[in-house]
């Protein structure tokens, strides 16, 4: 008791070091943690900002480079409009009344000076200009080769409207042209009269590849100029691959006029700005990698996870090291100190450590030992002492109960009742050769059940009321158990128990084993115990020897924990059957030699 006090009291007054290392992993995650999620928070409000702002100056610029776009081909139609009312032009489209060829050549001249003059003033967006008479069934154009005048070819490309190829076939190689055709016929651009006049404006996708490249020239993405249906024009350094994954992704899906979203090629993040164009009904679309533009700060982000992760190592290497060093030497004393108390005498403490702690570690060595070694000696006269009582009190109760049996066997014999007198001298000698043998302290389960199946045989023959049933598994009665373990607390049952009230006479004895344990069950349908007596008693039998309990229950219970060890006990409960059930719990013990169970009616035994 002193010892167990001393340990409450050193253990309170370390109770600080102890948990030492446990409160310096506390304080280095309260160190970390708002670092760390501070960090998360700003990186996070950095991010979202510079995600938004990229969005907004992308589609800022390609609206921008969309709206230049749209301003060159307006340039183109103003100038469309406006040549076709030049006195020249009307002239060419006018009726056949030159007097002279010189005149004629003149007026194409001066037509064809004039597209050339507009085309080279838009150097960077040069476009070919064709003007039809359909009066006089000619052409003239600015173009390196001669114009044809096709009439079909007016009718079939009058739309009123930017068309992307002019339904002629195109050489291997040679890719289609943006055209659009303006006639003079007021409110109607999509029919000829006969007397039309009509200029054709075309551009081919140099231009837009020209645009598509200063553009990407000066930012991050791969611009491309899109229609659904039509081969995409693209810029002059795209990358084939990234562009067919991003045009089967837009043929799938529907764009806005202005749209703006992010998607995921090639298992890598893509942010996708589209506009459309006013006068071509194409959208240009940008695709900029999100990983190239966000990866400095992901990197800046990670290296700082990095650096925190290393300093979260450090100091936890540095708790730990506390720990080895300090906190597992207390810990050692500790649970070294904690064993003495329990009683185990035999533990040691290995001293690995060339501190202070060595030097304690082997002053409690030492006295832990001379323990050991007087409480083996006072164990040892205990036990002899032990032995001796149980002898005397064999020898006092079993002439008592001799004395019973005998009488019983004179009564039978009197009323010539042979059966009843040799079935209680079979029993009586089996039950005496069994308990007279002494010169070993443990025996098989089995011999133990064979003795109480004898011994309740006995009292059977003397009471008719008593009738008993035994299941225990074949395994387990292969166990060693101290002898006479079961004799006292089935003798208890029958005196008790059975004994106590003429309604009562079973006693059932069970067995199992489960979870290296064996358990064993003796039941009986007496009067019993209150719960509170069960408490008391169970309370008793963990505690010495007291004058008022019963010296067969403490004595069988400390044989038990002797045998088998701390682990195994005897306790008392309510019995299912209403009476009161002993509980006998030890630990598996392994067989290696099988021993044949000297039961006569196997390993389950009913009487009624």
């Amino acid at each position: 008791m002193k010892l167990g006090h001393g340990i409450s009291i050193f253990r309170k007054r370390i109770g600080a070091k102890f948990s030492l290392s446990k409160k310096m992993n506390i304080l280095i995650l309260m160190l970390f943690i708002p670092m760390v999620a501070m960090f998360a928070y700003s990186n996070s409000i950095a991010f979202n900002v510079i995600d938004k702002e990229l969005k907004a100056s992308n589609i800022k610029q390609l609206s921008f480079l969309s709206s230049q776009i749209d301003s060159r081909i307006n340039q183109t139609m103003d100038f469309v409009l406006t040549f076709s009312k030049d006195p020249n032009v009307r002239k060419f489209n006018g009726l056949n009344i030159w007097d002279d060829r010189y005149d004629r050549m003149q007026t194409r001249y001066v037509i064809q000076e004039k597209m050339m003059l507009q085309s080279g003033i838009t150097n960077i967006w040069p476009v070919k200009f064709t003007v039809y008479s359909q009066l006089n069934q000619e052409a003239i154009t600015n173009a390196s080769t001669m114009a044809d005048y096709d009439e079909e070819y007016l009718r079939r490309n009058m739309t009123g409207k930017w068309i992307y190829g002019d339904g002629k076939r195109l050489s291997s190689g040679e890719k289609p042209a943006f055209h659009w055709f303006y006639t003079d016929s007021i409110g109607q651009q999509v029919s000829l009269k006969g007397s039309n006049l009509v200029v054709q404006a075309t551009f081919g996708h140099e231009n837009i590849q020209n645009m598509l490249d200063t553009y990407k020239a000066g930012g991050q993405g791969n611009p491309i100029f899109y229609h659904k249906g039509d081969a995409p024009i693209l810029n002059r350094t795209a990358s084939e691959q990234l562009t067919n994954e991003l045009v089967r992704y837009l043929q799938k899906n529907k764009l806005e006029d202005t749209s703006q979203q992010v998607i995921t090629l090639n298992n890598k993040s893509y942010l996708i700005s589209a506009v459309k164009s006013l006068y071509l009904d194409w959208y240009l679309v940008d695709i900029v990698p999100l990983d190239q533009i966000l990866g400095p700060i992901s990197f800046s982000r990670n290296l700082f996870y990095l650096t925190m992760v290393l300093l979260f190592v450090v100091g936890i290497s540095a708790s730990i090291l506390l720990y080895r060093n300090v906190q597992r030497p207390i810990r050692k004393l500790i649970r070294g100190l904690q064993s003495v108390q329990k009683g185990d005498f035999s533990v040691r403490i290995d001293s690995n450590v060339n501190n202070e702690f060595s030097f304690l570690f082997y002053r409690f060595n030492d006295m832990s030992s001379q323990i050991q070694h007087l409480i083996e000696n006072v164990l040892y006269e205990q036990l002899r002492t032990r032995e001796a009582t149980l002898k005397q009190l064999q020898a006092q109760i079993n002439p008592h109960f001799l004395y019973n049996c005998i009488g019983y066997m004179i009564n039978m014999a009197q009323l010539k009742d042979e059966e009843a007198v040799v079935s209680m001298g079979y029993n009586l000698s089996a039950y005496y050769r069994y308990i007279t043998r002494m010169e070993r302290p443990l025996a098989l389960l089995s011999d133990e059940v064979q003795l109480i199946i004898n011994y309740l045989d006995i009292q059977k023959l003397r009471n008719g009321r008593i009738h008993y049933h035994i299941d225990i598994p074949e395994e387990m009665l292969k166990q060693e158990v101290p002898r006479l373990m079961l004799q006292p607390i089935v003798e208890n049952a029958v005196i008790h128990g059975v004994g106590k009230t003429y309604s009562s006479g079973e006693i059932r004895i069970k067995g199992e084993m489960s979870d290296g344990f064996c358990r064993l069950y003796v039941d009986d349908d007496g009067p019993g115990m209150t719960e509170e007596q069960l408490d008391t008693l169970n309370h008793k039998m963990r505690g010495p020897i007291q004058e008022d309990m019963g010296y067969g229950f403490w004595n069988t219970n400390q044989r038990i924990i002797h045998q088998f060890g701390e682990q195994s006990s005897m306790i008392f409960r309510k019995s299912d059957l209403g009476g009161f059930r002993t509980e006998i719990v030890w630990v598996t013990a392994s067989v290696e030699e099988h021993h044949e169970p000297n039961i006569q009616k196997g390993d389950q035994h009913t009487c009624k």
